[in-house]
């Protein structure tokens, strides 16, 4: 590629480039259902992803294209311009480029095919050019049979044949107009795209067909075509017999005689999926992106808040209790344990919580539920329960999938300020591809879905649209963080299944949750262990964090319940201290995320050193090296950010005398 080059390694996966194995696959399910071909290149032109529609436009295999450069399939003659094009895309990033091109077939022959091209090598999302290309053969030979129309009388009866044969089997629809907009023939691809039979609209307005908001675009098409401008292509909304209106893509040219206006041709093609699938993709990229700076701002802030939070406590154990200034100190408390329940919601939402699933039946959750959901609604709220007898069972955090509820619960009685209904409904749901097809996102198989719906002020498209983004909250100041929903989205995405809203304003709101149906037996609920003072002990522990306040108030705890503790700013400060200390260590207290070496690596190291070391992992998320998706790895002790100072003190006597 002339002007801009790059390193020569340019192979990179834009699935590593855009962070969670999460993006990756939802990238996958997206473009599979694709008609159309989807490519990642890097800015040599390689190809690192090409998805399946492509072997079927060029022939070659999936394996065949992949890490080959996408400018040896292009014809010779075609090569310069669309290098040049290539190289304006790398100077602006951003920018989105159509071209139409020749792309050479495994058999030898060229496709022409249509190309839109976007920069999106600096999103961290995506790290790549994407290029998706639909072959437009067939459509260019319509259009020259069109053109063709516009000859002699004894041209088009000897050429009849071929252009009916021609036009009748394309699925795209083709079109004719008068130069007064009256629809003067269609093809049966008319029927296909909008239910109508192609003779209920011949002699009718082409405008009559568009939606009502959209005739300027349409009007917009034609006069373009007037102004001479060769295939103008725009979009817009046109009707269908069952109600609905779909979006088609039009592009027409002038049928001319002597440089009189004799009619318009045209061809649409159906976009409604490709374009839901796009707008799916766009949604899910900006959620994986907040969710991502969420969860690392979560993260940081537990450190400050694991601070806070453990040295009032160590201060109110040193306060009398008539002391005037425990009030002040326990208010510190209380309020930093409410910026942890803000952190909570954001860890949740950003799928960086540490879950405990196990298997639940949902309707006997719902129904435990019962007292506290009525007196969370108020008396003016009717509660109804709907539910499926034989409902399956779900793998999931028991009290996390409450806290679902509960906020569902919360945002249906806010939008019923002067009472209504909440309805609460189960059942076994199996989805097929089909529905697939249309929720893109969505693995087909065996579900039990979870129906909370409302009787209030419903919300507007614009609204359902930011409804799960942190923040978002159509509340007054200062009533609502907005974090209910997001917290909700979260969760039911890191348990596996998905989340729709569907709502209208003055028709209430309804939420629809899918969880994946299991087939193993609901286990035994235990009680919670009763809450008592830690134990004091007489061990030595090693802690190693690199966060300076959250070690000082490890270290204040654990010295003031009697143990020896070797304090160290990282993992290898730790080593060295370890190595300089003969006698027995008995714990090794650590982060797990610090710079330099990891708190595994460190666990791994001196437990090779000294076998019979215990380790308690702390951290502050769960994108690291013990917790993957949300799930404790087996047999590893694990202690969640931010902490208290009893709750730490209980942890390491419970992992010292655990076996």
């Amino acid at each position: 590629m002339p002007g801009k080059r790059l390193k020569a390694s340019a192979h990179r996966s834009p699935g590593r480039r855009s962070g969670p194995r999460a993006a990756t696959e939802l990238f996958h399910a997206l473009v599979e259902h694709s008609s159309e071909a989807v490519a990642l290149l890097d800015e040599t032109g390689a190809i690192s992803y090409v998805s399946p529609a492509a072997t079927r436009l060029l022939g070659y295999t999936v394996a065949e294209l992949t890490g080959t450069t996408a400018f040896g399939f292009l014809h010779p003659d075609d090569l310069s311009r669309v290098q040049q094009l290539c190289q304006r895309l790398l100077d602006e990033p951003g920018l989105s480029i159509t071209t139409e091109l020749r792309a050479r077939h495994k058999d030898g022959s060229y496709r022409l095919v249509e190309a839109v091209a976007v920069n999106r090598l600096d999103e961290p999302a995506v790290g790549a050019v994407v290029a998706n290309w639909r072959d437009i053969t067939e459509r260019l030979r319509a259009e020259e049979a069109l053109k063709s129309y516009q000859g002699t009388e004894a041209a088009l009866r000897n050429s009849e044949e071929n252009y009916r044969s021609l036009v009748e089997g394309v699925r795209d629809v083709i079109f004719a107009l008068s130069p007064g907009g009256e629809v003067t023939s269609l093809n049966p691809a008319f029927e296909e795209m909008t239910g109508f039979p192609p003779g209920e609209w011949v002699g009718r307005p082409f405008e009559a067909l568009v939606h009502p908001e959209d005739v300027p675009l349409a009007l917009e098409l034609f006069g373009r075509v007037l102004r001479g401008e060769p295939r103008p292509t725009i979009q817009f909304r046109i009707l269908t017999k069952t109600g609905p209106y779909r979006v088609a893509e039009f592009s027409a040219s002038a049928q001319l005689r002597d440089g009189k206006l004799l009619g318009i041709l045209g061809i649409g093609r159906d976009v409604t999926e490709r374009l839901g699938l796009e707008q799916q993709l766009r949604q899910a990229q900006k959620m994986e992106a907040v969710g991502r700076l969420a969860g690392g701002v979560a993260h940081d802030f537990n450190n400050i808040l694991t601070a806070i939070t453990g040295h009032a406590e160590l201060l109110l154990e040193d306060l009398g209790l008539h002391d005037p200034r425990r009030a002040d100190v326990d208010e510190i408390r209380r309020s930093a344990e409410r910026a942890a329940g803000l952190t909570r919601q954001l860890l949740a939402f950003s799928r960086q919580q540490v879950l405990q699933p196990k298997v639940v039946d949902v309707n006997a959750l719902v129904l435990d539920m019962d007292k506290l959901l009525r007196r969370l609604i108020g008396e003016d709220v009717e509660l109804a329960t709907v539910l499926d007898p034989a409902l399956g069972r779900v793998k999931a955090d028991p009290g996390q999938l409450e806290q679902v509820i509960v906020n569902l619960a919360v945002n249906a009685r806010d939008a019923m300020p002067d009472g209504g209904k909440l309805t609460l409904e189960t059942r076994n749901i199996d989805l097929d591809s089909s529905y697939t097809l249309e929720h893109s996102l969505v693995k087909p198989g065996p579900y039990v879905q979870l129906t909370v719906s409302d009787s209030g002020i419903g919300m507007d498209e614009e609204t359902q649209a930011h409804a799960f983004e942190p923040f978002f909250t159509t509340k007054p100041r200062g009533q609502g963080t907005g974090l209910g929903l997001a917290m909700v989205y979260g969760t039911v995405k890191q348990s596996g299944g998905f989340i729709w809203v569907y709502s209208e304003p003055g028709h209430g709101a309804t939420f629809k949750i899918y969880l994946p149906r299991v087939d193993t037996p609901t286990e035994p609920a235990t009680l919670p262990a009763p809450t008592v003072q830690p134990a004091r002990g007489s061990e030595t522990v090693l802690l190693a964090e690199d966060e300076p306040a959250v070690r000082a108030i490890a270290q204040q705890a654990l010295e003031r319940h009697g143990y020896t503790v070797l304090a160290a700013p990282s993992g290898a400060a730790a080593l060295a201290l370890a190595a300089q200390h003969a006698a027995t260590i008995d714990l090794l207290l650590t982060d797990v995320v610090m710079p330099g070496m990891s708190g595994r690596d460190l666990a791994d190291r001196l437990t090779a050193q000294r076998p019979g070391i215990r380790v308690l992992y702390i951290s502050g998320y769960t994108d690291n090296a013990i917790v993957r998706h949300g799930m404790l790895e087996p047999g590893l002790a694990y202690l969640q950010k931010p902490f208290r100072p009893h709750a730490l003190v209980r942890k390491v006597r419970e992992v010292l005398d655990a076996g």
